[in-house]
């Protein structure tokens, strides 16, 4: 069945910090605002994975038994707080999804990949 889903998610810090709690990934460009403003990103930046995470929630707020073979994904762009992210499913379920997630003020990808599910 072809599936299109989308969802907007506008991230903050407390989800970089909590992330970065249970993940175990506490590196300073992702939860300290003062080391990171001295980085080329000049703020902190989302985990990659927290990203994908959205993703995967929202796939599976729509289709709960869906299970994961294989993914791959790109992080092209910095994701910031405080700036809408639209989050974007679509293909064959089962199958091979398209996942996206684009900056919604300037059109910036910030995640594409594919995820296999069946």
């Amino acid at each position: 069945m072809m599936i299109e889903l989308s969802s907007a998610w506008t991230p903050t810090q407390d989800e970089f910090d909590l992330f970065a709690r249970i993940s175990g990934d506490d590196n300073p460009i992702h939860v300290d605002p003062e080391f990171s403003s001295r980085t080329a990103f000049g703020r902190t930046v989302s985990h990659g994975m927290l990203i994908y995470t959205k993703l995967w929630g929202l796939l599976t707020a729509a289709h709960p038994d869906v299970t994961q073979t294989g993914q791959s994904m790109k992080f092209p762009n910095p994701c910031y707080t405080d700036e809408q992210v639209d989050l974007v499913i679509s293909g064959e379920c089962p199958g091979t999804l398209s996942v996206r997630a684009i900056r919604s003020a300037d059109g910036a990808e910030l995640l594409v990949g594919e995820t296999e599910v069946a």
